[in-house]
């Protein structure tokens, strides 16, 4: 039986990737991206680099750690790059990479699409709740007079 190198076997393995399946590499790697500040981090960095205070300062509402955690993990799947340059004080700059600008692209698209049609969403909600409401109040109504 011949052996075959990591990259052979991921090579194979990649037809059987499916998302739907728990243990599936590419069900781990959506749970990531899925997440409200990866998805941000990436969108902010599609306009250029910038310095960590930047991006905190432009995630309104992101902690300190949530922020590191959340660049680290970028970085070690190879979205984003971290540049450390030697000054006083040292100099970090976060900048995608070429496969974070293609996942930017993604990012954006779906961060427009909340801007654009959140109004829409909103007026759902208050229909869903007052048809939720009115169907709770119809069925209480109905049990008291048994």
């Amino acid at each position: 039986m011949p052996t075959t190198t990591a990259a052979q076997r991921r090579e194979q393995a990649r037809v059987k990737y499916d998302a739907f399946i728990r243990s599936c590499p590419t069900n781990q790697l959506l749970d990531r991206l899925s997440d409200k500040w990866v998805s941000l981090v990436v969108a902010a960095l599609s306009t250029g680099p910038m310095r960590y205070s930047d991006l905190s300062r432009r995630l309104a509402g992101v902690s300190p750690k949530m922020l590191t955690q959340t660049l680290r993990s970028l970085q070690r799947d190879g979205i984003l790059t971290r540049t450390v340059t030697p000054s006083v004080p040292v100099r970090v700059d976060y900048e995608l990479t070429e496969l974070g600008a293609s996942l930017a692209l993604l990012m954006t698209a779906v961060k427009a699409w909340a801007e654009t049609h959140i109004e829409e969403v909103h007026e759902a909600r208050d229909r869903y709740d007052a048809e939720t409401e009115n169907a709770g109040a119809e069925n209480a109504g109905a049990g008291s007079q048994k």
